[in-house]
């Protein structure tokens, strides 16, 4: 694949107040440039979500210089240099150039500088190292990136040992970033993995469960997941995912797009773990200390999916619900029908069966639950005549 050395302006710095952010932090002297994802997935022709700027300007320079121009300066990190510009339309992190001091496995001590190269040697991978210049679009690369964008390759700067050891989060981003771009694993990055793999126990559950779904939600996850299994990546934080279910994800991704629904992390991970085990899912929900709704979710989608028709199952446990478990088995054409359903509501009451000659109290809520499973079954009918008939039924 060829990659170009130059890029176009993004849409939103050719917008008057992205023009008036590099005009501030004199982008068209060289003081600031493009960095990073936004240049790597621009270079692919792929949508560029966040626009991140590296300055030789230091953090208060900057912050004086965007007030200055107009536009919104949010000191977001300034102890590492970072300050978030906002302006209509516009919304740029913008760091100072930085070397690092020390290294604490998550968290470095920084000194500020004013060399590009030593800025990108403290990066992760060659392909996140990547300047453009604004507005010319020249490529500015240290390290081999375009290189390694046109090979199809995610390679770690320098050592990546030592690159593991200074930020372990750079396990899982390897292999993140390897499913997203990479054609195979490169074997140095695979191996440093390997060897430091338990060094994922020292980070935080919640970083991990981010990695893990930006991880799944990539198009086809199964061979990196499947190289990170085989090399004990997961074994010191989620020892549960095994191979032997690698087979049912891959099963789930073609039903999603055989359905056309979008992916769902959650259901791709319920895919890895052992179908019906509640308890495991609501474990590992907590372990990952996952949000409410989606370890709600992780467990519903473990459970079996049901006999046909779904619609008794969707009635009870929601749409959402039977739709994963159908993915996850591998039925496309028994989800379709459910994507955007909404549960209806009950037709009826106990006024309904009251009038029907039974006495209020308990037997009112049984027979009012029995019209109910009978409404279910017969598929929710909304005609008088089929509503009358099953009351009449339930009344009796």
């Amino acid at each position: 694949m060829a990659i170009p050395d130059h890029l176009p302006l993004l849409p939103a710095l050719a917008r008057p107040d992205g023009a008036a952010l590099l005009g501030a932090l004199d982008a068209a002297a060289g003081e600031t440039r493009l960095v990073g994802g936004a240049v790597r997935d621009a270079l692919l022709g792929l949508p560029v979500k966040d626009i991140d700027l590296a300055t030789r300007l230091t953090p208060e320079e900057v912050m004086r210089r965007l007030r200055a121009a107009g536009l919104k300066a949010v000191p977001t990190g300034l102890a590492h240099g970072t300050v978030t510009a906002v302006g209509e339309g516009l919304v740029a992190e913008v760091t100072t150039l930085r070397r690092d001091v020390q290294s604490f496995g998550r968290h470095a001590e920084v000194a500020f500088t004013s060399d590009w190269q030593e800025d990108a040697a403290r990066r992760d991978f060659t392909i996140n190292a990547l300047y453009a210049g604004l507005p010319d679009g020249e490529i500015h690369d240290f390290t081999g990136g375009r290189a390694d964008l046109a090979a199809r390759r995610v390679r770690f700067i320098g050592d990546p040992l030592a690159r593991i050891a200074e930020d372990h989060l750079r396990i899982l981003r390897f292999f993140r970033f390897s499913a997203r771009y990479a054609a195979r694993l490169d074997a140095d990055g695979l191996a440093a993995c390997v060897a430091r793999a338990n060094d994922l126990m020292a980070l935080s559950r919640e970083r991990i469960a981010m990695e893990l779904q930006g991880l799944l939600l990539v198009a086809d996850p199964v061979p990196v997941l499947a190289a990170m299994i085989e090399g004990g990546i997961w074994r010191a934080v989620l020892p549960e995912l095994a191979d032997g279910r690698l087979p049912v994800l891959a099963r789930t991704i073609a039903a999603e797009t055989a359905a056309g629904v979008a992916p769902a992390w959650p259901r791709r991970l319920a895919a890895l773990l052992p179908p019906g085990d509640t308890r495991l899912a609501a474990e590992i929900g907590a372990r990952l200390k996952l949000a409410n709704a989606v370890r709600i979710r992780l467990v519903a989608a473990v459970q079996p999916a049901g006999p046909p028709p779904p619609w008794p199952a969707a009635y009870k446990d929601g749409a959402e619900a039977v739709v994963d478990r159908l993915l996850i088995a591998g039925e496309a054409a028994a989800a379709q029908p459910l994507i955007g359903w909404q549960r209806p509501k009950l037709p009826a009451s106990g006024k309904d069966i009251i009038t029907r000659g039974i006495a209020p109290g308990p037997d009112v809520a049984r027979r009012l639950g029995a019209f109910e499973r009978a409404w279910v079954a017969a598929g929710f009918p909304a005609d008088t005549a089929s509503i009358t008939a099953l009351l009449d039924d339930a009344a009796r």
